[in-house]
């Protein structure tokens, strides 16, 4: 997190002493710079539930100063360190609202993709965390096409669209293996149609050629084999498709 890193130099211009509060529940009025270093240390020792109270603490005392900015990023982060990423999401995303024009609202928006990409499931649960980063990412690259984190997102972002398509190929072979044929076509089709770059599409259109046949829809079952034979000539499902389609008599 070079970003993060960043901060932490462009913030502390003073060697400060760490200071830790008195009781928990006791307000204490101290110097912003005082709070914000103590913070900065309990984070580097490892301590981020402490590190989180006390960049929460620069915004309570020192609401209006530069600091309190530089403390809504740095708790996000340290929520996201801690696996904590409902609240990393909620700091990123209150600093992106008081500043959306601010030099580290890239990075803001950075740590809310990476929270939720943090939580992405196996195909076989439920995929809004997979959605979510997939929204997340694409906001990022839309907002800052050319910011220090495209490239990991555009990663990420594809990373995400390949586990999406995975489910719905999980749910397609399901109606599939169970006749409902329809609902499985349209399984097929949407990984086509929405995630034409993910390494699904060649075994959707195998899968289409084997349902429109079951179908009995020949025409709809051909032309899925010649897009994958254009497509995808030397994979496997394309020997399988035309395999199949020989089986039926069917070949050009």
């Amino acid at each position: 997190m070079t970003a993060a890193r960043g901060i932490l130099v462009l913030v502390l211009v003073a060697t400060l002493t760490a200071c830790g509060t008195d009781e928990p529940d006791t307000y204490v009025e101290r110097p912003v710079e005082e709070i914000y270093s103590n913070a900065v240390n309990l984070l580097e020792a490892g301590e981020r539930r402490l590190a989180v109270a006390e960049f929460e603490e620069v915004e309570r005392q020192h609401p209006y100063s530069q600091w309190a900015k530089h403390a809504q990023v740095m708790s996000a982060y340290a929520s996201y360190l801690q696996g904590d990423f409902d609240a990393a999401i909620a700091s990123a995303s209150r600093f992106i609202d008081s500043h959306p024009g601010n030099e580290n609202a890239v990075y803001a928006y950075y740590l809310i993709a990476q929270s939720y990409y943090e939580r992405i499931s196996d195909v076989e649960r439920d995929q809004r965390m997979a959605e979510r980063s997939r929204d997340a990412f694409l906001e990022l690259l839309r907002l800052f096409p050319d910011s220090p984190y495209s490239r990991d997102a555009s990663l990420k972002l594809e990373l995400t669209l390949d586990h999406l398509a995975g489910k719905e190929m999980n749910i397609g072979r399901w109606y599939q293996e169970r006749g409902a044929y329809i609902a499985s076509v349209n399984r097929f089709r949407t990984v086509i149609d929405h995630y034409q770059t993910t390494s699904h599409v060649p075994e959707a259109l195998l899968r289409l050629v084997e349902t429109y046949l079951a179908l009995g829809l020949v025409r709809q079952a051909r032309e899925s084999a010649a897009v994958l034979a254009h497509n995808y000539p030397g994979s496997d499902w394309y020997e399988d498709a035309w395999s199949l389609l020989a089986q039926h008599r069917l070949l050009p």
